[in-house]
């Protein structure tokens, strides 16, 4: 099995040696990647619209959607595209800041705009870059908790 590595650049070599020592093939090309914690560092590892891999600022983060095996990370300035699972990146990010309101989505408390309840115990939520997302059923009791409401 190959993995890809994304680490800073101070720990790339040591990370690097160490797992080649110990029989893991790196590969950039390789579908499962292997990286620091973006929680201490306040980083997302994302790749832009050609393909270029860089460091999103967490605090950047409008909210992540999540599409079968695409994730799109929605910033103020562009969009996004990881390649770790949604349940990945959820665990990731600060959870006083960031909270899952579907399956698909994870948002960032700070760029809710306004909420708006809707039928069925959900709520539809419009974000600071005016999309509008809906907190479904399954989440309805963590949001509510979240936002005290």
């Amino acid at each position: 099995m190959k993995f890809q590595i994304s680490v800073s650049r101070e720990k790339e070599e040591e990370v690097f040696r160490y797992l080649v020592d110990h029989g893991i093939e790196i590969d950039r090309e390789a579908e499962y990647i292997i990286s620091e914690r973006a929680r201490q560092s306040g980083f997302l590892m994302a790749k832009d619209s050609d393909k270029e891999s860089l460091r999103i600022a967490v605090g950047d983060v409008i909210y992540i959607e999540a599409f079968g095996k695409e994730i799109e990370i929605h910033t103020g300035q562009d969009v996004y595209y990881a390649q770790d699972r949604i349940y990945q990146l959820e665990a990731l990010l600060d959870p006083n800041e960031f909270l899952r309101i579907s399956k698909s989505v994870i948002i960032s408390r700070k760029h809710v705009k306004k909420i708006r309840p809707s039928l069925s115990l959900k709520y539809v939520l419009t974000m600071s870059d005016g999309t509008l997302v809906d907190v479904t059923r399954s989440y309805y009791s963590d949001f509510r908790r979240f936002f005290n409401i």
